[in-house]
C-alpha cells in the first residue's frame, strides 16, 4: 500500500509553528498579530465553505481576520475601490479576493489591483514573475502548499519526471515553474499537459510524479499511472451523494480506490492538498506581516 500524503496532519504541524511565531511576534516584539482581509463577492456556497475554513485556521493560530462581504451586483470599479482601501490600511497585512467572481467582473484586473506586498494568495503578476526569476516573492498558495507537503514527507524530487495535468494560472502553470527551478524539492523535468495535449496517457504513464489539477472527477485511472509513482491530486469536485444524509461528496481527479495500489505516495481528497493550501496562505500572511514592519 502507498504512503498517504496526509495534508491535514502536515498542515497541523505548520500551523502550530505559525501559532508559536505569532505569539513571539506579539509578546516579545510588541507587534500586532498578523491580519488577513478576505473579500467575498456574492454568496457562492463553495466560497462560503472555503472562507469559513480559512477564517477558522486563522483563529486557531491567533491571526486576525476581516471578512468584507459585497453584493454580487457590485461594479468592478467599486470592488477595486474596496481593495485599494485594504491596500493602504496599515492594519491589514494580507488581502485575498475569493474566487470565483461574478462574470461581469474582470478577475485579472482585480488580481492586479491587489498590492503585491499584500498578495498572500500569490497571484499577482509581479509575484509570479519574481518567483520565476528565483527572487523573493509570495508563492501561489496551492503550489506552495504542494511544495510544503513534499518537504514534510521528505520526498526526493531532483531529476524526477513530473507531469502536471492542467495549466491554470492558479495551480498548473506556476507549479510547473516552481518544480523546474534549481532548488531542493524541485529540479524536476516538467511536462505541462492540458486539453490540447495529444496522447495524454503516454505522458502520465511516464511520470515519476503525477499532479492533476483539472476538476474532472476520477479522470485519472489505473492504466494512466506508472507503478510506484507519486500522485498528487489537486482536483476537488462536488458530486451527488448516494447517501441520503449528504447532498454531495467531494471527489478528486484521481480514481483513488483503483489508483492507490499502484502508487508509492498519494494524496487523499479531501484531506490532501486542500489543508496545505490554507497552511501556505497562513505562511504567506506571516511573512507579509514581517515585511511590512
Amino acid at each position: 500500500m502507498p504512503i498517504l500524503l496526509n495534508g491535514t496532519e502536515a498542515a497541523a504541524h505548520i500551523k502550530e509553528e505559525l501559532r508559536q511565531q505569532a505569539i513571539i511576534w506579539n509578546k516579545d516584539k510588541g507587534m500586532p498579530f498578523p491580519h488577513l482581509a478576505i473579500v467575498l463577492v456574492g454568496n457562492n456556497p463553495a466560497s462560503e465553505t472555503y472562507i469559513k475554513n480559512k477564517m477558522k485556521a486563522c483563529e486557531k493560530i491567533g491571526f486576525i481576520t476581516t471578512l468584507l462581504r459585497l453584493e454580487e451586483e457590485i461594479s468592478e470599479e467599486e470592488l477595486i475601490q474596496h481593495i485599494d482601501f485594504l491596500n493602504t490600511n496599515k492594519e491589514i497585512n494580507g488581502v485575498i479576493v475569493q474566487s470565483p467572481l461574478p462574470e461581469h467582473i474582470n478577475a485579472k484586473r482585480v488580481v492586479e489591483s491587489i498590492s503585491p506586498m499584500k498578495d498572500v494568495d500569490g497571484f499577482h503578476p509581479i509575484n509570479i514573475g519574481r518567483m520565476a526569476l528565483r527572487l523573493p516573492a509570495f508563492k501561489p498558495a496551492t503550489p506552495y502548499g504542494i511544495d510544503l507537503l513534499l518537504r514534510h514527507y521528505n520526498i526526493a524530487t531532483q531529476g524526477k519526471k513530473c507531469v502536471i495535468v492542467g495549466r491554470s494560472n492558479i495551480v498548473g502553470l506556476p507549479l510547473s515553474i516552481m518544480l523546474g527551478l534549481n532548488k531542493e524539492y524541485a529540479n524536476c523535468t516538467v511536462t505541462l499537459c492540458h486539453s490540447k495535449t495529444k496522447d495524454l496517457i503516454q505522458h502520465t504513464q511516464s511520470a515519476d510524479i503525477l499532479i492533476t489539477a483539472m476538476g474532472q472527477p476520477k479522470f485519472i485511472t489505473e492504466e494512466m499511472v506508472k507503478p510506484k509513482a507519486i500522485v498528487i491530486d489537486v482536483g476537488i469536485t462536488r458530486i451527488p451523494s448516494e447517501d441520503g444524509d449528504k447532498p454531495y461528496i467531494l471527489c478528486g481527479d484521481v480514481d483513488f480506490e483503483k489508483v492507490a495500489s499502484k502508487c508509492s505516495y498519494i494524496t487523499p481528497v479531501p484531506g490532501g492538498v486542500g489543508p496545505m493550501t490554507i497552511a501556505a496562505l497562513l505562511k504567506n500572511t506571516m511573512r507579509a506581516a514581517k515585511l511590512q514592519l
